[in-house]
């Protein structure tokens, strides 16, 4: 059976920890690099029902796109949510592994494969890397589609029935800029690009409100729905390179948000 380290340095393959941003915390997180890995989970988020999953189903290792910690902890107790999911996950003995945004930015990574699912030509970068690839991506589609064309398009690959639209529905798109998660911030680099429309995880409504007013259509799946399906891939990943390892993707994970 691989060892811990040994998928660690597979994931390190599939996003290099350099292409991280400064201010995450990407690589083995937590556990013991030379345990054997017989399960293994992956999800988009540690939460209370993706870790009780884990443990329940005794993974070894749990693959989670969104870090935990997040930032730097200074105590472990029971007294925070993420303090009391690190210490039941060690005390299943359970590692933890987060690529984020060096996932974001891989070749192999999130806004990569929603680019490719999307048919986009010549994808590259929104804005690049010093050390290769880079952050979002953008690139041109075929023959120029309608706003709402583009979103369905969208909701088919995500696998959602609604998502959130500004911009004209009969507005021609050519160009296409994406941006997985919380990426609003790359609205500027769309701009720059010359792109007609943009897919943001989510946006802020001032976020919106530019958008709108350049003539950039923007579509808003969720940030849930936006790198969910990556998760499902990275499995795919795994199991493929360790045959002989159980792996699947979170079944009990789900969007916190709910349409009312």
């Amino acid at each position: 059976m691989p060892t811990v380290a040994q998928i660690a340095a597979l994931l390190e393959q599939l996003a290099p920890p350099r292409l991280a941003e400064e201010w995450d915390n990407v690589g083995l997180l937590v556990g013991n690099g030379n345990r054997e890995v017989k399960k293994l989970m992956t999800c988009l988020t540690v939460t209370p029902v993706s870790a009780a999953e884990a443990v329940e189903a005794g993974a070894d290792l749990v693959v989670s796109h969104h870090p935990i910690p997040f930032i730097a902890t200074k105590r472990l107790t029971a007294e925070s949510t993420s303090g009391r999911l690190l210490l039941e996950l060690i005390a299943a003995r359970v590692a933890v592994y987060s690529a984020h945004t060096a996932f974001d930015s891989s070749g192999e990574g999130i806004n990569q494969r929603l680019a490719e699912g999307l048919g986009l030509h010549g994808i590259v970068p929104l804005t690049p890397h010093p050390e290769g690839q880079g952050t979002g991506r953008w690139g041109w589609l075929g023959e120029p589609i309608p706003l709402e064309e583009l979103a369905g398009r969208l909701k088919r690959f995500l696998g959602i029935e609604r998502l959130q639209m500004a911009g004209r529905p009969d507005q021609p798109v050519r160009t296409v800029a994406i941006g997985c998660g919380a990426a609003d911030e790359l609205l500027g680099a769309a701009r720059e690009n010359g792109c007609d429309a943009m897919v943001l995880g989510e946006a802020r409504f001032h976020t919106c409100l530019e958008a709108e007013a350049a003539g950039v259509g923007l579509l808003l799946p969720g940030h849930f729905a936006s790198e969910r399906f990556a998760v499902e891939r990275l499995a795919e990943s795994i199991g493929g390179r360790f045959p002989e390892v159980e792996v699947w993707a979170s079944r009990s994970e789900r969007d916190p948000l709910r349409w009312g």
